[in-house]
């Protein structure tokens, strides 16, 4: 025993002995550390990454001479020999251009951006740093070619190729390959429930379809972000970050945004983190009192008032002699204290039980957030709370990964349903109209002195804002999952997702990189019956896709060729093809030009409230259209009972119906019968160009996308008595004994979608960056051909962007500026519809580094000293933000 003891002990301290200790460090043009680097033995395995300060050690089995490499993302790679053990390594890494970066979106395998076969765009470490925005996601605008709507101050809404909404199911978000939208809402959650930006490690942005690799619903756009590894990027970061908002109507605030990142590798085999943020503040205010149904009349003047972002006088009534009059609502002001508020915690566990690329990851995510969000009203996101937890096994050549997403709504409510539900509570919409026509018929004077007279007396002892008969409606109003009575918008859904690649490349590279891959997702749909129609027990329903994809370089690997299919099948609607090609070409002696198309489909599901939305909203009802939702939604109107189906089965335009009221002839009225819902389709021809010059880089782009089925609602009319068509129907309708509805189907008219991005990026006057884009949007549509149906396209025509700075302008100090311009557009939604002005806003920023603290100041700013502006129709106008930032040991 005693002998193979000292054997052992012998062998281990050869082995020892043949190890070689090569320590040194890694830094940039200016001396500055590179944290984060990847070194690595040339032609081996073996490998470390720097610490925060640049600082390497690598342990190899040979002895000298031998070469190490050390690259870091954003850096052209750099190698050195080795000629003794104790020689400190200095290695200099030159900044690369973008175009030498490495993304995976695009193929879902690693590949230059410059020979990507698609538009793409990426934002790493380097642009967060710089970014004048307040925050990494609203760096995110200053991409080329990507809108982000505000809704709020914690929550931006981002889009491409046009078509956007605040709800905007055309575009997925994906953080760490988990879907961040919201399952029953229908809209990704931005950043108020997001990344914490000091774990980020890129991100990636696909404009237009994608539908062949990503499946449904990536059909205007797909945005990547993903997370730093713990094995890779170790240590305690934090940040701190305060400042004001300036805002006319709500004048300056303070808001404060902290985090941290703990990350550390326990062995080899074993490595955890762990994120936490907080951010609070006051939001921007909405305060626009237009008139919307008679624009530039006041209360005063027009009885029939409706403030845009006035709450309650949406409920109106045809009173004999006075006309139309609306009762007096609130401002939404009145109804919200414009909180913001964001709170996100989510950790991961690595493991590698092979001591290699096999990796076994668990991931949850948690958050709760408060903001204003627009939809078809505008509602108050008070307590929302929403978790993701993920289980991947992954290598370089495979994933396969699992997640949940539930949410739970916590004590959300609907801004405009809260006016009209306080007012309701303090008197009815019958005893409110009954006073007003009886003292309008008895009153003297003009008619606006008999208007006036009418609405005071019926208006007298009305709950004003801050007494404690108001503050009582309203907790009672807002906590009532109602809104016959209440505003409350209860939602406990849940959203369960498997999905699988494997890269064949290591077996068929010979011939072709080929990919296999697919995915389920299930929906749990449980409101409790408050929206959706899940009166007895939640409602499942389920997706499933399978696809694969092949790519191929000739001529002497100039030429690249690529193509992929994907099906998608839905248990509510038939199979659903996409298939995408693509062919680039790399041209010049230096390999430094490409030329790409492509020819793609995309397609998207109608969403979760199209499908099952059962929602009585008193003066109608909105209806979703999956086959099993027509008879699990009933009303009772005048004592008759009716389904849904009576929407798409039995109704007339509500149009028509209005055109028969006013003249009496039947002829006017028009059969609807809507047809159920579909998937959306979508197919987008690309062309590009990208070049690089050296100090010069350039990339074009242009686009067409052509769309069928698009995804639509119509207002229709359904009689209580008799079939469409017939005398009994009509004289129902004549008598005013129907019910409305808002159903969900296709639209048949042609629409189309084109436009071009123009890009440059350089170096000027020596190393200061310059960085330009034009971006061209424009629908085909003519509304001839429908002229009460409304596209939602709500994209400037003209877009520009320009930025400009220098990373090191003088030792640890430099700046970023830059500058956004967009032409007015039309903003058309179920809220409001109105035209949005053309604005112009200027940011920028300031850093300092200390390397000794490891730690960087940044003053910075956006909007800087300019006008208000706002991006959509009903959303508050967006002030300045000024900031002071510290960040400590990001990497």
């Amino acid at each position: 025993m005693k002998k193979i003891t000292f054997i052992v002990a012998l062998f281990i301290c050869v082995i020892s002995n043949a190890q070689t200790v090569i320590n040194g460090r890694v830094v940039d043009d200016f001396n500055q550390p590179i944290p984060g680097a990847n070194i690595s033995l040339k032609g081996d395995a073996i490998g470390t990454v720097t610490d925060f300060d640049g600082v390497f050690t690598l342990k190899v089995t040979q002895k000298p001479p031998f070469t190490i490499t050390a690259s870091s993302i954003g850096y052209e790679d750099s190698s050195v020999e080795v000629t003794s053990e104790s020689e400190e390594v200095v290695i200099v890494l030159t900044e690369g251009n973008i175009l030498d970066l490495i993304v995976i979106s695009a193929s879902r395998a690693p590949e230059r951006l410059f020979e990507s076969p698609v538009s793409i765009e990426r934002f790493g470490v380097k642009e967060i740093k710089n970014t004048p925005s307040v925050d990494f996601y609203d760096g995110l605008e200053n991409l080329k070619g990507v809108d982000v709507n505000t809704n709020s101050l914690t929550f931006k809404s981002i889009n491409t190729r046009g078509f956007a909404s605040f709800t905007n199911t055309r575009f997925v978000q994906l953080i760490d390959g988990m879907d961040n939208t919201s399952p029953s809402l229908n809209f990704a959650l931005g950043n108020l429930i997001g990344m914490n930006e000091l774990d980020v490690e890129n991100v990636e942005l696909l404009p237009g379809a994608s539908s062949a690799l990503y499946g449904a619903n990536a059909f205007n756009g797909i945005l990547f972000m993903t997370s730093k590894s713990p094995f890779d990027k170790q240590g305690i970061s934090a940040y701190a970050k305060g400042g004001i908002t300036s805002q006319e109507a709500a004048g300056n605030n303070e808001f404060y945004d902290v985090g941290v990142r703990v990350a550390h590798a326990f062995t080899d085999n074993f490595a955890a983190k762990a994120n936490f943020s907080f951010l609070n503040g006051t939001d921007w205010f909405a305060t626009n009192q237009d008139n919307i149904e008679n624009p530039g009349l006041s209360r005063e003047l027009d009885p029939a008032y409706n403030g845009l972002n006035v709450y309650g006088d949406e409920v109106r009534a045809l009173l004999p002699g006075a006309g139309v009059v609306t009762r007096t609502g609130y401002n939404e002001s009145d109804l919200t204290d414009y909180n913001a508020e964001s709170i996100k915690f989510d950790g991961a566990v690595h493991y590698k039980p092979f001591n290699n690329d096999f990796e076994i990851i668990y991931a949850g995510k948690l958050g709760k957030g408060q903001t204003i969000f627009q939809d078809s009203n505008r509602f108050s996101l008070k307590d929302f709370f929403f978790q993701q937890h993920k289980l991947e096994v992954r290598n370089n050549n495979f994933f396969v990964r699992g997640y949940i997403s539930a949410e739970d709504a916590g004590d959300t409510y609907d801004l405009r349903f809260t006016g009209i539900n306080i007012n309701r509570s303090w008197k009815s919409d019958e005893d409110w109209f009954g006073e007003y026509a009886t003292t309008f018929a008895t009153a003297v004077g003009t008619d606006q002195e008999r208007h006036q007279a009418a609405r005071d007396f019926a208006d007298r002892d009305r709950l004003e804002p801050g007494s404690a008969g108001f503050e009582s409606a309203f907790n009672e109003v807002t906590s009532t999952p109602d809104f016959q009575t209440g505003s409350r918008f209860k939602s406990k859904t849940e959203l369960r997702h498997v999905d699988a690649n494997y890269n064949l490349g290591h077996i068929t590279n010979n011939f072709a990189d080929i990919q296999v891959g697919g995915s389920f997702r299930e929906y749990s749909l449980n409101s409790a019956g408050t929206f959706y129609t899940d009166f007895d027990g939640a409602i499942n329903y389920s997706e499933i896709g399978i696809y694969s994809q092949i790519q191929k370089k000739l001529l002497d690997e100039r030429l690249k060729l690529t193509g992929s299919v994907r099906y998608d099948k839905s248990q509510l609607f038939d199979g659903n093809f996409s298939p995408r090609f693509s062919v680039g070409y790399t041209l010049g002696k230096n390999r430094n030009r490409n030329l790409r198309a492509s020819i793609q489909t995309g397609f998207r599901n109608p969403t979760t409230q199209d499908l099952y939305l059962g929602l009585d909203i008193g003066e109608g009802a909105i209806v979703g259209s999956a086959p099993d939702n027509l008879d699990r939604f009933t009303r009772t109107i005048n004592g008759t009972a009716i389904t849904g189906r009576a929407a798409y089965e039995n109704s007339y335009t509500a149009e028509s119906v209005e055109a028969f009221i006013r003249s009496g002839g039947t002829a006017e009225l028009e059969i609807a019968n809507p047809d159920i819902v579909q998937p959306e389709r979508v197919t987008a021809i690309e062309i590009g160009y990208r070049a690089d010059f050296g100090k010069l880089l350039l990339d074009l782009s242009g686009y067409y996308n052509m769309y069928e089925d698009f995804i639509s609602t119509i207002d229709v009319v359904s009689p209580l008595a008799g079939d469409v068509g017939t005398p009994q129907a009509e004289g129902a309708i004549g008598t005013g004994n129907f019910a409305g509805f808002q159903a969900v189907t296709n639209s048949d008219v042609d629409i189309n979608s084109y436009g071009a991005v123009l890009g440059i990026s350089a170096k000027v006057f020596g190393d200061f960056d310059l960085g330009a884009s034009y971006t061209y949007a424009k629908q085909d549509f003519d509304q001839n051909e429908d002229p009460g149906f409304r596209t939602n396209f709500n994209t400037p025509e003209h877009k520009a962007k320009l930025n400009f700075g220098h990373d090191n302008l003088f030792r640890n100090f430099g700046f970023n500026t830059a500058a956004k311009w967009s032409d007015e557009y039309v903003w058309e939604s179920a809220f409001a519809v109105g035209n949005v002005p053309s604005f112009t806003v200027f940011d920028a920023q300031v850093n300092y580094r200390i390397p000794s603290l490891k730690t960087t100041l940044k003053l910075g700013g956006t909007n800087i000293g300019g006008s208000e502006y706002f991006t959509a129709v009903g959303t508050a106008p967006i002030g300045s933000l000024y900031y002071l930032g510290l960040t400590i040991n990001n990497f």
